[in-house]
């Protein structure tokens, strides 16, 4: 074999380009500053940086070659030791931009994945008194609107209560008669109010007058939802009516498959879907473009009481949840895409209502009769259902839950005759400002409505 082919040869146990196995034959070896360490022999490479006194098989160099090699290997251009293919980072004097490009990365990180310590107020920001309350699991008869004011029946009377001057207002009072649901229109202009004598009232939240008598129930109207311009009311007849306020006659369609009452409604954020939730222990799901025809989407049974607390969550328009009465006590979230119940927790006490947290992913549920939540308020952490915590301070079960225009302050509406004002979707706050502001509203810590 003449001088050249031995050179090919040997010049391939070192080549860092080489193919094992590959028939081509390289004539100079590959760039060792920039290797592909997929190509390469990484043990025989080691192998042969670290040893002295062995020589590799069948490979006979010149002594100045390897010398020269080995030279060029084990030593930088000024002559300093270092081993090739060896992870041990940069010098810190090299690297200093990036250490403090990586220093702002990682800063932006915490900020970003920083969560505060979430917790429930220990005290409540105001307290109402509440004289006459209704003490019936059935009823909804307290609703929160955009213009802030809270509209709260009270035995046979309607009031609304300024949350900015903390003024009330008589709205109306029926004598016998009495009002079992109260709802804010979208744009706060008017109030319906569906009463036990079965009919269906709405206010002008302005000028405090009756503008308009909704009829078609035969019993009394225990919920009510609006959609635009759609009033959606529900009875213990078991029917559930869409009324077109637009028009004069306002029956735009009447849906009848609860077999018990109907206790809670509610329209999903988007206005394409509304929830209702019945005595027999069943909630349906309804498409708005469809239900002329009667026919819902989705029939879930899995609650075993009746189901009067619904809440759609305001940052996924498939997610429901609804709350059990006694019997159940469980507080499910439904995927309404899938139809399926994806998260259920015990809670082991009546939930009378559920509100979703708009600035953080939280729910709050009310509770009445049970074992462990029984009069409680609870506040768990979505999608894990953890229990941030709870508050005790209602001495009597929850009935109804209503929530700010703003999303931070939730009031509670107990059967003790009070109304409780929490500061529980807002941010944390620290000792001393938490302390101030409570410091601030005892000249107001119980102010009644009569």
């Amino acid at each position: 074999m003449d001088e050249n082919s031995i050179w090919k040869l040997q010049s391939d146990w070192y080549s860092p380009t080489r193919l094992h196995n590959s028939p081509v034959e390289y004539d100079f070896p590959g760039d060792r500053f920039i290797p592909n360490r997929s190509l390469m022999d990484l043990d025989q490479a080691h192998s042969l940086l670290t040893t002295t006194s062995q020589k590799p098989g069948k490979l006979k160099f010149k002594v100045e070659y390897r010398s020269k090699l080995e030279n060029n290997l084990k030593l930088d251009v000024e002559g300093r030791p270092f081993q090739m293919l060896v992870f041990r980072g940069s010098p810190k004097s090299s690297r200093k931009s990036n250490r403090l490009i990586d220093e702002m990365r990682r800063s932006d990180e915490e900020i970003l994945t920083h969560k505060p310590n979430r917790h429930f107020p220990k005290r409540e920001s105001c307290i109402l008194d509440a004289p006459n309350i209704k003490n019936d699991f059935y009823l909804n008869i307290m609703d929160w609107g955009k213009t802030n004011f809270l509209a709260i029946a009270l035995g046979s009377k309607l009031y609304l209560w300024n949350a900015d001057n903390r003024e009330v207002e008589l709205l109306s009072d029926v004598g016998s008669d009495y009002p079992t649901s109260v709802a804010w229109s979208e744009d706060a202009k008017t109030v319906a109010a569906g009463y036990r004598c079965s009919r269906i009232h709405l206010w002008d939240a302005e000028t405090l007058k009756l503008v308009r008598r909704l009829t078609g129930h035969q019993k009394r109207v225990g919920s009510v939802a609006w959609n635009g311009q759609i009033l959606t009311s529900g009875s213990s007849d078991k029917a559930i009516i869409n009324h077109d306020v637009r028009t004069g006659n306002s029956l735009a369609c009447c849906m009848k498959v609860h077999t018990e009452e109907v206790c809670g409604l509610k329209w999903s954020n988007t206005g394409n879907r509304l929830a209702s939730g019945g005595n027999d222990n069943l909630i349906y799901i309804w498409d708005a473009r469809k239900m002329s025809a009667t026919q819902y989407v989705y029939r879930l049974s899995d609650h075993r009481a009746a189901v009067k607390a619904l809440a759609w969550c305001p940052y996924n328009c498939d997610v429901l949840a609804s709350g059990g009465g006694t019997n159940d006590g469980t507080l499910k979230i439904w995927n309404i895409q899938k139809g399926a119940c994806i998260n259920s927790i015990d809670t082991k006490a009546q939930i009378c209502g559920l509100q979703w947290n708009k600035h953080h992913k939280e729910l709050l549920s009310g509770h009445g009769f049970g074992s462990e939540c029984q009069n409680q308020l609870c506040l768990w952490r979505y999608p894990s259902m953890c229990k941030i915590g709870e508050s005790m301070n209602h001495t009597s079960r929850v009935l109804h839950l209503s929530q700010s225009p703003d999303g931070l302050t939730v009031v509670s509406a107990g059967a003790d005759e009070t109304l409780r004002f929490w500061d529980v979707f807002g941010p944390p706050q620290d000792a001393n400002s938490r302390i101030s502001h409570l410091d601030s509203l005892l000249s107001l810590k119980t102010s009644p409505i009569r």
